[in-house]
């Protein structure tokens, strides 16, 4: 007996299984994983550049790779709003989908708040209407963030996002996740009870 599940159906199936991200059309530039999983939180956490949600002083940091254009991470984004009280989020806007991805993540790293600008940028982009207005003209500072931002996923070894990386709550140990994640599904994969 053969199994047919039409495109459609194959796409909601792997939405609900958590496996739904976007990725890059081209291949990376770099050769992709030489930054050992093991190693990837404090790389991160050295070299990467982004915006903060969450609570401020939390044990439990996770880091997240995203694209301002991916409509995965944009649920990603809404999945992480109920654990914002237990844990720190760490967004890292990268720029591979398209022409609009680095402006809109320099935008969202120049905000005055950038917590309410990235409500804002994906309740818009989840509502089909691009997202934040953004120049084209981004700082050299913040436009070069973006790229070694861009360069660490690389890096990582991962070629979708939203990319998720994390030490463990309860173990300790190094966990990632390429794609979108239901609210339960990201406590579980991040150790929150």
């Amino acid at each position: 007996m053969k199994l047919l599940i039409d495109r459609r159906h194959a796409l909601g199936l792997i939405a609900a299984l958590g496996l739904a991200a976007c990725s890059r059309e081209s291949p990376p530039t770099t050769s992709p994983g030489d930054i050992p999983m093991a190693d990837a939180v404090d790389a991160l956490a050295e070299m990467g550049r982004g915006f903060s949600a969450g609570t401020p002083m939390s044990r439990q940091v996770v880091y997240v790779l995203f694209d301002p254009q991916c409509p995965h991470c944009g649920h990603l984004w809404n999945a992480s709003q109920p654990l914002l009280s237990r844990t720190r989020f760490v967004w890292l806007p990268v720029a591979i989908l398209n022409a609009k991805s680095r402006p809109q993540g320099a935008a969202l790293m120049a905000a005055d708040d950038p917590v309410a600008a990235m409500n804002e940028h994906e309740k818009l982009l989840l509502a089909g209407q691009g997202g934040l207005s953004a120049s084209a003209s981004v700082p050299k500072d913040i436009g070069e963030a973006i790229a070694l931002n861009t360069e660490l996923l690389q890096r990582l070894g991962a070629d979708a996002v939203p990319f998720i990386v994390t030490r463990h709550a309860g173990s300790g140990a190094t966990v990632s996740h390429g794609g979108s994640l239901s609210t339960e599904a990201l406590a579980s994969l991040i150790g929150l009870p």
